[in-house]
């Protein structure tokens, strides 16, 4: 198993949301989670308890380790993630253009068949999910 699916495994069983995880230089390894009713401090203590133990073991290398919650402009990566936040204000980045735009902002709509309804000012747009770069939820306040 890679260091992804032990981190996956591991916070999923302690009933969390794995959302993502970064490597960045300098041996940074962060760690994105998230529930229903949001993260608090002690989420992401746990976590990190359980994480720094468990790569003492498996022999994961890392010099800094750092939990989060994923934000209000929480990325979107999963399929699960589009269905859980239909509804909401989204903006995304194609990798490929379609109708000549890679970017678009709109209201995440149904998802079927890996392909995304985002209404955008009123117009529906069929984007497929495996043209999507980056999709982060746009915060409202």
């Amino acid at each position: 198993m890679d260091a992804a699916q032990i981190i996956e495994t591991t916070v999923n069983g302690l009933g969390y949301e794995l959302v993502d995880v970064e490597r960045s230089g300098r041996g940074m390894l962060r760690v994105f989670i998230d529930k229903p009713e949001g993260i608090s401090v002690e989420d992401c203590q746990t976590v990190s308890h359980q994480l720094t133990r468990l790569f003492l073991v498996e022999n994961i290398d890392y010099d800094r380790l750092e939990i989060s919650s994923p934000g209000l402009d929480r990325a979107l990566k999963k399929e699960a993630d589009f269905v859980r936040f239909a509804g909401q204000r989204a903006q995304l980045k194609l990798r490929m253009p379609v109708s000549g735009r890679k970017n678009f902002v709109g209201i995440i709509g149904a998802l079927s068949g890996g392909v995304l309804q985002l209404d955008v000012d009123g117009t529906v747009v069929a984007i497929e999910l495996s043209n999507m770069d980056k999709a982060r939820l746009v915060p409202t306040f």
